[in-house]
């Protein structure tokens, strides 16, 4: 174990050095944070951080010294090696008279290091007698008055439990005295509101995509949700009859880096000139990806129909080979790597993370290989003219020579553009070599072999293909053309 206090790394670390008219130590005037460690790093420090100055302000106190803080922790954690081990950093008021009244002596800053027990798989609970109360002055914050905590975990321990759980005065769950509290409702996990009296939670990073229908609906999302990182990778035709025009589009998602600090970092499609333009309408900072960007992809091959290149960022490069299908998910990754770089990723670190990637949503480009040899590429979550054109670049790629098969369905909310749209799909497939046009309920394709259902797909390709054929089977999520892939792999291996 290892304390600092007030800017000195004590020998001893339980030795005194503290005084005793501390208003933290005599009434519980402070705040703290608790900062897991592990293999000598902190998990998280920023949010904790924040999170202890809120708690000051709320208790009235001074905002800490956070640099100050940020030297007593890596003071105590120099040349320690904790492999799993907690810090604590304690903020109290100073010193002070013999009562509630605050002293006009400087604050007490407190850092101390050490080693902790893994917490068990599993816990026995109960819920004690005394409420917490949403409604005092010490509600939502971390202070160091925890004799409630201790007295609710010393009943716990009675009980043969190793945990306590607090409900409010509403009689609503509301927190633990070590953990926080989930629980379900209606087949749904939820976590009690901050209304509810509970401390906030530390995420570390909270990914949101904002999506819209209109514009004014991510100004919207962006004032709930307040980013720090916002990501633009490109401005397509999707949702055009909800919209108007592509230039709409482009307003709307451009909302999204004008709701950004001027503290923060706008992440843009360098390739794509609306994105590319949005930079004039944030005073974020602004990091860019693409073909010639700030992180780019250079030696750029595709191994049937998935990317390697290698990852090039400000800070550095190292090799990336996607398991994704598609060379249109190399923008996805650049633009994932440039927000890794931001929060402190190497260069090394993600682009192993960018390789381990495997799809994590059904229906987008899942490509199984049947015993036969038929390769069956199902992206039937969801379909506008950008996403058919990737999709079909990659049916050609993972296609390689073997005959290839594109079903399509209908693609929704395209307005007086649809007919233009779907036909220029279908020019593209041919142009691309595709072998055989499947159009399902789609009569605006205006080419291919027109059926009328999901059904009838699924027959045709069930008396025609042949081992080794490739099937790509997508459309807007209303047409349902999952149903053509699942019936083509029913009993696959």
């Amino acid at each position: 174990m290892r304390t600092w206090v007030n800017g000195d790394l004590l020998a001893d670390p339980d030795a005194p050095a503290v005084a005793a008219r501390d208003h933290g130590v005599t009434v519980g005037d402070g705040v703290f944070e608790v900062v897991k460690v592990v293999d000598g790093r902190v998990f998280a420090i920023e949010p904790h951080l924040e999170r202890m100055a809120r708690s000051a302000r709320g208790l009235g106190l001074a905002d800490p010294d956070l640099d100050a803080v940020r030297r007593g922790v890596a003071a105590v954690l120099e040349g320690e090696q904790l492999t799993l081990g907690r810090v604590r950093i304690t903020w109290t008021a100073g010193l002070a008279p013999l009562g509630s009244d605050r002293g006009d002596g400087p604050s007490t800053l407190m850092v101390v290091a050490g080693p902790i027990d893994p917490w068990p798989e599993t816990a026995a609970v109960v819920t004690v007698p005394w409420p917490r109360n949403e409604r005092g002055a010490l509600a939502g914050l971390k202070t160091t008055s925890y004799g409630e905590n201790v007295r609710a975990l010393a009943h716990a321990r009675a009980h043969g439990a190793s945990e306590a759980v607090f409900a409010n005065l509403r009689g609503h769950l509301c927190e633990g005295t070590g953990t926080n509290i989930f629980y379900v409702v209606d087949g749904e996990l939820r976590t009690p509101t901050l209304a509810a009296g509970c401390l906030a939670g530390i995420t570390r990073h909270l990914v949101l995509e904002f999506s819209a229908r209109g514009t004014g609906h991510i100004a919207a999302l962006a004032a709930a949700v307040p980013p720090r990182i916002g990501v633009v990778l490109n401005v397509g035709s999707a949702h055009l009859g909800e919209f108007g025009s592509v230039d709409a589009i482009a307003r709307a998602k451009g909302e999204l880096v004008e709701a950004l600090p001027s503290n923060g970092v706008a992440v843009l499609n360098a390739d794509d000139p609306r994105v590319a333009a949005m930079a004039s309408r944030t005073t974020a900072r602004v990091r860019t990806f693409g073909a010639r960007a700030d992180v780019r992809a250079e030696d750029l091959t595709l191994d049937a129909g998935r990317a390697r290149f290698r990852l090039v960022t400000p800070a550095g490069s190292a090799p990336v080979a996607l398991r994704l299908v598609g060379a249109h998910h190399v923008g996805n990754a650049l633009a994932a790597a440039a927000v890794a770089a931001e929060l402190g990723g190497a260069p090394e670190t993600v682009a192993a993370a960018l390789s381990a990637a495997a799809p994590a949503s059904r229906w987008r480009m899942e490509v199984t290989d049947r015993a036969d040899g038929v390769t069956v590429v199902n992206d039937a979550y969801n379909a506008n003219p950008d996403s058919m054109a990737a999709a079909l670049r990659a049916l050609a790629a993972v296609g390689g020579g073997r005959r290839t098969w594109a079903v399509l369905g209908p693609m929704r909310e395209l307005g007086t553009e649809s007919a233009a749209a779907h036909e220029g799909v279908a020019l593209l497939a041919k142009e691309l070599g595709v072998d055989e046009l499947v159009t399902v309920d789609s009569p605006e394709y205006g080419s291919g072999r027109p059926v009328a259902d999901a059904a009838q797909a699924t027959a045709l390709l069930r008396a025609e293909l042949a081992p080794g054929d490739v099937v790509l089977v997508k459309a807007s999520r209303a047409a349902g053309l999952d149903r053509v892939a699942a019936a083509l792999l029913e009993g696959a291996a």
